[in-house]
Formats: structure tokens, C-alpha cells, sequence
């Protein structure tokens, strides 16, 4: 088994963090949060020699999954995630593509393959993801957990020196300030993360620093 790596490509005028996880030794991998501007996503797929086993939701915004289907059939893969109470979500992207303008930009309403629900564990070669269910940015949100590697995908539950934005349909914040303390915090202030948007950190500096959760 290789390591564990990751590579970034912001998409989207959201700028959202469309994030490839693989093996360094046999270039196997997941592609989390297909947001939008999938031809240049699978130029660096291709360009890396990354074989994409699956897509991995972390929750059902249209930043984050308005490019999953298109990328389900020129992968050949499944979409895997969120939970299920983000199905609303997942199914009115086209919708809200009406509303912010940004219709015929290849958004289509998602269908997952998988649901996945707090405990379960999603994987790819001998790398294993624990599933937390993380609700309060969205009532689905899952964040994606490695242990042997203190690592975690935390999507837009917390973010470096601030938190997700509970204002959107199905947000709450003492549900999300609930979700960081009581299920992400415990792992350890080691743990390392990737977050939606921005640059990610460490758990203890969030912990100690944040000013959303001091």
C-alpha cells in the first residue's frame, strides 16, 4: 500500500474544493465533490494517471455535486454518499441552477448509488474511510474519516478559521457547532483535514484558534 495523497482543483465560480484522494503506488483513487468544470477535472484525472474508482459526496449543494452525474458516466463509476437527508438537496440542483443563473452550465440533480449513514465505512485499494454523519450545514453531510493516515475530508462542516453557513435550507447552527465538537474534535487535535473551500488545517489549531468554536 502507498500513501495516501490528495490534489485540489478549485471549480466553479464557488470556488469549491474538487478533490482527488489516491495511492501513490498504484494510482488508485476517489474523486470527492464534483462541483462543476468537469473537463478540466478529468485533464487532471488523466494527466496524473489516476484511475477513479468511485465519487464520494460529502453533501448535496449544487457547488459540491452539480457535476457528479456527468462525471458518474465519463468515469464509469458510482456516486457514493451523502446521507439521505440531503435527497431534497441532491434532487433540486437544476432547480437552483434557475435561480442563481447558472442554468446550461452542466448542472443536473444527482442520484446517488449508496446513501451512507453515520458508522458505515467506504474504502478504495486498502485505504479506509470511516463515515460521520455531520448534519448542520446541510442535514446529510457526511465527512469522510482515515485513521491510519489522521486524516479527514470535512467538506463544509469546518473550514480553516471559520465554520460552515447554516442559512441555507435545512441549516442549524447549534446542530453544526454540535457536529465539530462532538464528533470531529474527539479524533484528535493531530488530525489533518481538507475542507470545501479554502485551505485546510489541523483540528487542535481549529480547536484552540477558531473563533467560531473558542
Amino acid at each position: 500500500m502507498g500513501q495516501l495523497q490528495a490534489g485540489i482543483i478549485p471549480v466553479t465560480a464557488f470556488q469549491q474544493n474538487c478533490t482527488i484522494l489516491f495511492d501513490s503506488d498504484d494510482k488508485h483513487g476517489v474523486l470527492i465533490d464534483p462541483g462543476g468544470d468537469n473537463d478540466q477535472v478529468l485533464h487532471a484525472i488523466r494527466s496524473n494517471g489516476i484511475t477513479i474508482d468511485a465519487i464520494w459526496i460529502t453533501h448535496g449543494h449544487i457547488d459540491h455535486a452539480a457535476g457528479a452525474m456527468d462525471m458518474k458516466e465519463a468515469l464509469g463509476v458510482d456516486i457514493i454518499g451523502p446521507h439521505e437527508a440531503d435527497k431534497f438537496l441532491l434532487d433540486s440542483m437544476e432547480e437552483k441552477a434557475v435561480q442563481y443563473g447558472i442554468q446550461g452550465s452542466g448542472v443536473r440533480n444527482c442520484t446517488p448509488d449508496r446513501w451512507l449513514a453515520d458508522g458505515d465505512t467506504v474504502s478504495f485499494g486498502s485505504h479506509v474511510f470511516e463515515v460521520l454523519h455531520c448534519p448542520g450545514h446541510a442535514p446529510g453531510h457526511v465527512v469522510y474519516y482515515n485513521r491510519a493516515a489522521k486524516f479527514a475530508h470535512v467538506g463544509d462542516v469546518l473550514f480553516n478559521g471559520s465554520v460552515g453557513r447554516t442559512d441555507l435550507p435545512g441549516g442549524d447552527h447549534d446542530t453544526l457547532i454540535s457536529s465539530i465538537k462532538n464528533k470531529l474534535f474527539p479524533l484528535g487535535d493531530d488530525i489533518g483535514f481538507i475542507c470545501g473551500h479554502g485551505p485546510g488545517g489541523r483540528f487542535g489549531e481549529e480547536r484552540r484558534t477558531n473563533p467560531f468554536l473558542t
